[in-house]
């Protein structure tokens, strides 16, 4: 596969991951829903760069 594929499928990913914890844990909770979804990125990103980062 290639790398534009991987990173496609990466981001669709979080983008799922995101969207799923906003709807079942924080739907009416701004602020934590905020800050989980920042948590969520951080997460993905430094995954991102420990384990799909080849150069």
């Amino acid at each position: 596969m290639s790398k534009s594929a991987v990173i496609i499928i990466y981001l669709l990913a979080m983008v799922a991951t995101i969207v799923f914890v906003d709807v079942v844990f924080f739907r009416h909770r701004f602020w934590e829903r905020l800050m989980s979804n920042i948590g969520i990125v951080l997460v993905y990103i430094a995954f991102y760069l420990a384990f799909l980062n080849k150069h």
